[in-house]
């Protein structure tokens, strides 16, 4: 019987992965939460006291400061292990 002609494809073998455990570093989670926390502070403190000296000043603006914290603590829990 004739040998077949087709190639033998290799066997698939996984990368080697890295024996050490990749470790967040100590002020990542504090400074996540603590982000999210005073950017829902900002905007709570907008919505019951908009008349607050310098949060009154910034008027819409302050939703965009609340938001910007949030998005940052959510940017950072994307790099927490």
């Amino acid at each position: 019987m004739p040998k077949s002609k087709a190639r033998k494809k290799a066997v698939y073998t996984p990368p080697q992965r890295s024996q050490q455990v990749k470790v967040s570093p100590r002020w990542l989670a504090p400074t996540m939460v603590t982000a999210w926390i005073i950017g829902i502070l900002w905007i709570a403190v907008y919505y019951v006291a908009p008349q607050t000296p310098f949060i009154g000043d910034l008027q819409n603006w302050n939703l965009l400061i609340g938001f910007v914290f949030i998005i940052f603590g959510v940017v950072l829990s994307t790099r927490w292990r």
